[in-house]
């Protein structure tokens, strides 16, 4: 028999840590005495005020969680091709990933996308790229989710001239698209305009969803990306909800009345590996939420005060070592999600941390979601841990670390000026390395990685991008180029360049540049020339 070799012998192993991954102390046993609860005050029951324990009364007893995978990659036609095979294994809903080249506002044959074209989602520079993209796929009986930001505007009117080609008024979509511009100053650094336009740009978009496509989401206000970069759980929950109050104020000084937007916000939160955590989280956030649309903001529907969000398992927990490991990851991470009350879900695939997902992996991760429903149960009773006293003690400190974050940037003047500040930046760059630390000193364990480790990792295939998507995908925006109207395509842009300089909504000539097939990189530079770029101070 062979002994373990050093680095697994329990003897010689650092004293584990004994709280979550985000820092805060596991206590060894929970008692009445961890919680001071005021029933109605603090809890309530579920689809009742503040909402703690669901935002629905008979949650997944009604209506299971939509079931929605993320995909996107090659070209427009490809995704399609996966898009149906999804609905065809039971998800359902739609959720789209898009290259890079798209998601910075650049066409497939500028310069900035060598290389990138639909590696990591799918190619879409004009209107005939989303017309491929949704094909055969009836957008008034399907709802779907669009991941993307600094650009969103311009994916969104593409989406309603789809429909508009369908016959399908634009009262009659529904989906999201996510839009937070602010969590990507924060996070995930895909930007392209300063973060004053940027704004304006949020709130015509709001504004003009809440006049034309009533049944449409025209947010989803991101923590996913900020706890992807390394956030604390308490960090994603505070700043998270930080932008969400940063979007409600910026459409009220426009005018709005709260009541007539607040009921088409949504978010979007991390499924962490942390599971007592993560359902205190998402308790913690429904809970602020109500409270503070209500009593600060004035909000009297109370729709309004409901927290729907999409939640996402954690790629950041995912490993490239033994992969299939990631399996049990995400199936964990998803019931927490699932306990948490989530109204929307997608499983990450095993092979993720390697590339993008083959159709196996995807299907596997879908089943995950299906096992769940279907299998254990835990859909027959709303909040089934509301009242665990470690629960409700992780949801009131949570809701104690988020209130303190709130004030801090009340302090440096709001969201905008403590991006200004890099204060966001900074809290996040210390929260990460405080974890990279613990893991390396083998404080915190990970399966694969510094604990139980292998020598021969299993290989897995992955899926692989043809270098020929560019070539084709350059080619068929050629050829959209020399079909349209170009006399029609300068006019939009035009139209465009005079209502971004004034305080028009932008929305109608984005709609207008949309349906003249003006590409997204010369609708992106009518704005740039308007509203100039943004240029972010690096934090070391």
């Amino acid at each position: 028999m062979s002994l373990p070799r050093r680095a697994d012998r329990p003897e010689e192993q650092p004293e584990p840590e004994r709280s979550t991954i985000s820092g805060i102390p596991y206590q060894p046993l929970y008692t009445p005495a961890d919680v001071d609860l005021d029933y109605d005050r603090d809890l309530g029951d579920p689809g009742r005020y503040p909402f703690t324990r669901g935002v629905y009364e008979t949650m997944y007893r009604g209506k299971p969680w939509t079931m929605r995978q993320f995909a996107g990659f090659g070209t427009a036609e490809e995704t399609n091709r996966r898009f149906r095979y999804l609905l065809d294994h039971g998800q359902t809903g739609l959720s789209t990933a898009f290259d890079m080249p798209t998601l910075m506002g650049y066409d497939s044959d500028h310069a900035r996308s060598l290389g990138e074209v639909g590696r990591e989602g799918v190619a879409v520079d004009t209107l005939a790229d989303m017309e491929d993209l949704f094909a055969g796929i009836p957008l008034d009986r399907v709802t779907t989710s669009m991941t993307v930001n600094a650009p969103a505007a311009i994916v969104l009117a593409q989406y309603v001239c789809v429909a508009e080609r369908q016959g399908i008024p634009p009262e009659a979509l529904g989906g999201t698209i996510q839009a937070d511009i602010l969590k990507e100053y924060i996070a995930q650094k895909e930007w392209i305009f300063p973060p004053e336009p940027s704004m304006r740009l949020m709130v015509d978009m709001i504004e003009w969803c809440t006049e034309t496509l009533p049944r449409w989401h025209p947010i989803s206000i991101s923590g996913y990306h900020i706890r992807e970069a390394g956030a604390t759980a308490a960090q994603e929950l505070a700043f998270t909800l930080a932008d969400g109050f940063a979007y409600v104020e910026a459409c009220r000084e426009r005018g709005m009345d709260i009541d007539d937007f607040a009921p088409r916000l949504s978010f979007f939160f991390n499924a962490h590996i942390d599971f007592f955590e993560e359902i205190a989280k998402y308790r913690a956030a429904r809970r602020i939420w109500a409270r503070e649309l209500r009593e600060r903001y004035g909000a009297t529907r109370e729709r309004s005060l409901l927290m729907r969000f999409h939640t996402q398992t954690a790629g950041v927990s995912l490993t490239a070592q033994q992969p299939e490991v990631n399996i049990v990851r995400t199936a964990l991470e998803a019931l927490a999600a699932v306990l948490g009350g989530t109204q929307s879900l997608h499983t990450n695939s095993y092979d993720e941390a390697l590339a993008l997902p083959t159709e196996g992996a995807a299907r596997l991760a879908l089943r995950t979601q299906q096992v769940i429903a279907h299998e254990t149960g835990v859909i027959h009773s709303a909040d089934p841990l509301g009242g665990s006293w470690l629960v409700e003690s992780m949801t009131d400190r949570l809701e104690r670390e988020a209130y303190d974050y709130f004030e801090r940037i009340e302090r440096l003047g709001g969201v905008v000026a403590a991006l200004n500040e890099n204060f966001f930046q900074r809290e996040i760059a210390e929260a990460s390395y405080r974890y990279q630390q613990e893991v390396e000193d083998g404080r915190r364990l990970v399966v694969g990685v510094n604990s139980h480790t292998s020598e021969d990792d299993d290989q897995v295939e992955i899926l692989r991008i043809s270098p020929d998507v560019e070539r084709r995908q350059k080619d068929r925006l050629n050829g959209v180029r020399g079909r349209r109207d170009a006399a029609a395509v300068q006019a939009s842009l035009e139209r465009l360049e005079a209502d971004a300089a004034t305080d028009r909504n932008v929305m109608p000539a984005l709609v207008d540049c949309a349906r003249a097939y003006a590409s997204e990189g010369e609708i992106c530079d009518a704005l740039r020339a308007v509203w100039g770029v943004y240029r972010e101070t690096p934090v070391f």
